[in-house]
């Protein structure tokens, strides 16, 4: 553990059956571990920590069909009497109309892909180890998770959408970003300093210190749990309480993000 106190971490179940990549700060933004491993294995890495703020970069449940009732539409200035946007839970709806693509979670958990389902399970262990659904100001719970959702997180954080996380741009980009955002990642840029015409030419290019894409998720799930103990007027909840809200690094959620 952290001798800062309590740790920061952000688990992206995304990487695929069976390696689930995650990353843990300290209140110093230091890097304390990035890795992957196994769901046991992650939820090991995790409750060693007797504090700790965790960010899962997976819906928390089944879509609740909250988008299908006329009372939850009106106010969102949706036709109460349609379907529209129905296989959507509210928060997803909320990020999706703003040009941030988002998952749609299903009804049902067997409909649900591995890794969300790996997300379900998750959620479901950590609440038995005592992992409280965050509520800012709350000291007195030193264990607390909430969901995020990575591509998101980058979105508010950058201002505009980011470059595709699956090309160098992309992951230099974002390393870019939590570098900025103070985060002890090594300077991309630096990065960018390893690339020669020789290198490419002879195909002896090594990018030391650039991070994967799933790392990166990561990292920025952890940074928003960071955020969302240290600096809580930075975080915006979207969507309903009542299936689940998704946590945005933001005060100042913009009606459109390009």
């Amino acid at each position: 553990m952290s001798d800062s106190g309590p740790v920061f971490i952000g688990i992206d179940p995304t990487a695929g059956d069976p390696q689930i990549t995650y990353a843990a700060l300290d209140g110093g933004l230091r890097v304390l571990a990035l890795g992957e491993g196994k769901l046991d294995e992650v939820l090991a890495f995790v409750v060693q920590h007797p504090a700790a703020l965790v960010a899962v970069g997976a819906p928390q449940s089944p879509n609740a069909g909250l988008m299908a009732d006329p009372q939850v539409r009106k106010p969102l200035g949706l036709p109460p009497r349609t379907k529209t946007w129905a296989g959507c839970k509210v928060g997803e709806y909320q990020l999706r109309k703003r040009g941030i693509l988002i998952y749609r979670t299903p009804g049902q958990e067997a409909e649900a892909p591995r890794w969300m389902q790996d997300g379900f399970r998750l959620y479901k262990l950590l609440r038995k180890e005592g992992y409280a659904s965050y509520r800012p100001g709350r000291e007195d719970r030193p264990r607390q998770v909430l969901e995020v959702h990575p591509h998101a997180c980058f979105t508010v954080l950058l201002e505009r959408i980011p470059i595709k996380k699956d090309t160098l741009e992309g992951r230099l980009q974002r390393q870019l970003l939590l570098y900025r955002e103070g985060v002890r990642v090594p300077d991309a840029m630096r990065v960018l300093e390893e690339i020669t015409r020789h290198r490419l030419l002879t195909g002896q290019l090594r990018l030391d210190g650039q991070y994967s894409h799933d790392q990166l998720d990561a990292l920025v799930s952890a940074y928003t749990a960071y955020l969302a103990a240290r600096q809580p007027d930075r975080i915006t909840m979207v969507g309903d309480p009542r299936e689940g809200q998704i946590a945005v690094p933001t005060g100042d959620l913009r009606e459109r993000y390009s």
